[in-house]
């Protein structure tokens, strides 16, 4: 089961909901270990002090902020603790925001996202934000403080529950103004426009994370297997070498035709069922008829039922 990695609760006006966060992503990335070049054995990184000119272990450490050149002063356990904030143990919403920014406003960088669980005494207090967060279309914007640290943060409706994701401060996110970037006023010819417009809707379609995963890690795991089992190695194919000059409207032609051929090759591998289901889900989402909104209008709206 899950651990819980945070304890406290969703506070908006008078409204106090007990939760807990539980991290909504893990790393699936390989780890290597450290071993000395010649006998191949594994190194042992430990704390040395130069003071005292000794090994210590990781218990004879403590926390130290240095507020002047080589000096210090320590920081416990009991004084994170006794930090004077709300955000603390609780989650501070301190706005309601439209779920996806609007045009002009800064992006949300996101650190990290947890799930949120709802304490037994809180259900309906929270199945209620929820779904009225949903319905308006909504995110809240909070506060909250995670591994010593304040976090600014977003509350989101998902599914049954909420995702939280921790941003970074408007301090920490760089300017764009140095950067070299492309003027608005690029000459594009009519043509390549159009045939870019072409290609962009030959590789549309709906977002399935199920249809993706990480090559790399497959590849690099291929070549560990095949030197612990003494197997030779394929090269991969020489890079094309870059930074020439290329005809643009020839690119994006070839581009074109590889992306249809992508696609049917897709679409003659997909089961029946799948595309069956793709189906029934685009026509849902195709706009009505003159004969199907009639009938739409005819039929009483049912209301959507809250928690």
């Amino acid at each position: 089961m899950a651990r819980s990695m945070w304890r406290g609760a969703i506070q908006f006006g008078l409204v106090t909901i007990p939760v807990r966060l539980y991290l909504a992503t893990e790393s699936k990335s390989l780890s290597f270990n450290m071993l000395h070049e010649t006998c191949l054995n594994r190194i042992q990184q430990r704390i040395y002090c130069p003071h005292d000119d000794e090994i210590i272990s990781r218990g004879d450490t403590v926390r130290g902020f240095e507020y002047a050149k080589d000096q210090y002063v320590v920081v416990t356990d009991e004084d994170l603790a006794s930090v004077p904030l709300n955000t603390v143990r609780a989650i501070e919403i301190e706005r309601f925001v439209p779920a996806r920014p609007a045009e002009g406003e800064p992006p949300r960088f996101v650190k990290q996202e947890y799930w949120v669980e709802p304490e037994a005494v809180g259900r309906k207090a929270f199945s209620l934000l929820r779904s009225v967060l949903e319905d308006k279309g909504l995110v809240a914007i909070c506060k909250v403080v995670i591994k010593d640290r304040e976090a600014l943060a977003a509350l989101e409706p998902n599914g049954r529950t909420f995702l939280l994701e921790t941003l970074f401060w408007p301090d920490e996110i760089r300017s764009t103004a140095e950067l070299d970037l492309p003027e608005d006023e690029v000459a594009v010819k009519p043509a390549e426009r159009a045939m870019a417009e072409q290609l962009v809707a030959t590789m549309t379609g709906e977002f399935d994370p199920a249809q993706y995963r990480d090559e790399y890690r497959e590849a690099l795991l291929g070549v560990i297997e095949g030197k612990i089992e003494g197997r030779e190695t394929a090269a991969p194919a020489e890079a094309e070498p870059g930074g020439e000059l290329i005809d643009l409207m020839a690119a994006l032609e070839a581009s074109v035709a590889a992306a249809r051929a992508s696609r049917q090759a897709a679409a003659d591998e997909e089961p029946e069922e799948e595309a069956a289901s793709r189906a029934r889900t685009r026509a849902r989402r195709a706009p009505a008829t003159e004969g199907e909104t009639e009938v739409a209008h005819a039929s009483p709206r049912r209301r959507r039922k809250t928690a």
